[in-house]
């Protein structure tokens, strides 16, 4: 259980595991940092406010995909894992 403790203490990252050593999503976060200031320079305060808005509602979306993407994963793991053990080995369950 040491593991889910772990897990649910915030002591294990699966986004930053997956995630540290992509080079092509490095570009893409410093693309994207660059690109926001090039707006932030230009817009007016109302549209500021609709900027960030946005921002908000693309994180909360992206939040709740990766949540259900790492759901999903974990619980096709361990339907995988319980098929290997219920079923013998050298053992196909379609003959």
């Amino acid at each position: 259980m040491k593991t889910i403790d772990e897990l649910w203490y915030g002591n294990i990252s699966p986004f930053e595991q997956c995630t540290r050593g992509d080079k092509r999503l490095k570009e893409l976060l410093k693309l994207v940092a660059r690109n926001r200031e090039d707006l932030d320079g230009s817009l007016t305060e109302k549209q500021k406010e609709t900027l960030e808005k946005f921002e908000d509602c693309m994180n909360d979306m992206h939040s709740i995909t990766e949540r259900d993407a790492f759901s999903y994963g974990f619980r096709l793991g361990v339907q995988l894992m319980a098929e290997s053990f219920l079923l013998p080995l050298g053992e196909d369950e379609n003959l």
